[in-house]
């Protein structure tokens, strides 16, 4: 059974054993290392997408995780203690996407390195993943040729919608399917909607105007659909 005074003892040996050069060290890496990350996720992630607090969360990350490395040692203690500290973190964090889940491993990979002592591991390791990461923005890797949209159209209730919209959908998407019907104010309309799959070079403007000629110009809405956020 652990005990405090076993674990305080073994935070003191660990201390005595860490040099303020082998702190300075380590967290001038550390910090170099988590801008580095930093900025490769400013420049990978959309303006949408991006968030100021997870780049001062990457930089962060690696300098707190490799102090507390050298601190614990090799303190069997005080490697449950920080299993524990870093479950309560995870419960109590808003979950993000993949991109963002991601980065803050790769900062936690990059502060472990440094915090048992693997310098010039964590700093090739880092800048070749850096370099990947920016590679795969700058060819736009893994990116779909058709976006997927919901559709929604508002026709009057004299109109048979059976196949109104077909020819339409069929020359501008790859793909769609209808996937609700329902009246709206008091059953004077109908309101149909569709989930499309619309090629990125097509003219929405075109397709939009195309499907109002259709509806007798009534309205026509036209959403990205939900979808994952990855890299």
């Amino acid at each position: 059974m652990l005990n405090i005074q076993d674990f305080l003892q073994g935070i003191q040996d660990s201390m005595t054993a860490i040099t303020p050069m082998q702190i300075l060290v380590t967290m001038l890496t550390t910090v170099i290392l988590g801008l580095l990350i930093g900025f490769t996720y400013r420049k990978t992630t959309d303006a949408g997408d991006y968030s100021r607090g997870l780049f001062h969360t990457l930089v962060m990350v690696p300098v707190l995780i490799s102090l507390i490395i050298m601190l614990i040692g090799s303190n069997v203690a005080g490697a449950f203690s920080l299993a524990g500290a870093f479950s309560i973190i995870r419960f109590r964090s808003t979950q993000g996407n993949s991109k963002d889940i991601s980065y803050v491993l790769f900062s936690v990979a990059a502060g472990l390195a440094c915090g048992v002592g693997f310098y010039l591991y964590a700093v090739v390791f880092t800048a070749i993943l850096c370099v990947i990461v920016l590679v795969f923005k700058a060819v736009d890797l893994g990116s779909a040729k058709n976006s997927a949209y919901s559709l929604k159209i508002t026709i009057p209730e004299n109109l048979n919608f059976k196949g109104a919209f077909d020819d339409v959908l069929n020359e501008y998407s790859a793909g769609w399917k209808l996937s609700k019907i329902r009246t709206a104010d008091m059953g004077s309309v109908f309101e149909l909607s569709y989930d499309v799959e619309l090629a990125n070079d097509v003219d929405i403007k075109d397709f939009i105007d195309k499907i109002r000629c259709k509806n007798g110009n009534l309205t026509v809405m036209l959403n990205l659909a939900a979808t994952r956020t990855d890299f």
